[in-house]
C-alpha cells in the first residue's frame, strides 16, 4: 500500500495534470479520474455515452509501484492489464505520467 505522503504527492501531480489536460470548454463533458488501490494508481477518462444522460469510463493506464519503480500497464478488452515494454520503469511517477501523456495511443 502506498504511504500517505506518496499518495498526497501523486494526487497533487494528478490534479495539476487533469486541470491542464482537458480544455475549459470541455471540462463539463470529459473528466479524468484516478483510483488508488494498494501499490497501483489507475487513470481513466469519463465522457458522455451514446445513450443520453449516461456516462462511460475508459481506462487509460495503470501505474504500479514495484520494487521502488513505477511501471506502466495498459488494459485489453477483457479487462486484463499488460506491462508496456516501451516505457522503461522509473522511480519518478511524473516521468511515467509524462510518457503516457506523450504516447497518443492511451487517449480515446
Amino acid at each position: 500500500m502506498l504511504d500517505s505522503f506518496t499518495k498526497k504527492r501523486i494526487e497533487k501531480i494528478l490534479i495539476s495534470y487533469m486541470d491542464k489536460k482537458i480544455p475549459n470548454h470541455l471540462k463539463h463533458e470529459i473528466q479524468i479520474k484516478y483510483k488508488f488501490r494498494g501499490h497501483t494508481v489507475t487513470l481513466s477518462q469519463e465522457k458522455p455515452s451514446y445513450m443520453p444522460g449516461e456516462r462511460v469510463e475508459f481506462p487509460i493506464a495503470q501505474f504500479r509501484l514495484e520494487d521502488s519503480l513505477w511501471k506502466v500497464y495498459w488494459q485489453d478488452s477483457r479487462g486484463k492489464w499488460h506491462f508496456i515494454d516501451d516505457i522503461e520503469p522509473d522511480t519518478n511517477f511524473e516521468t511515467q505520467l509524462k510518457a503516457v501523456d506523450e504516447n497518443g495511443i492511451f487517449w480515446i
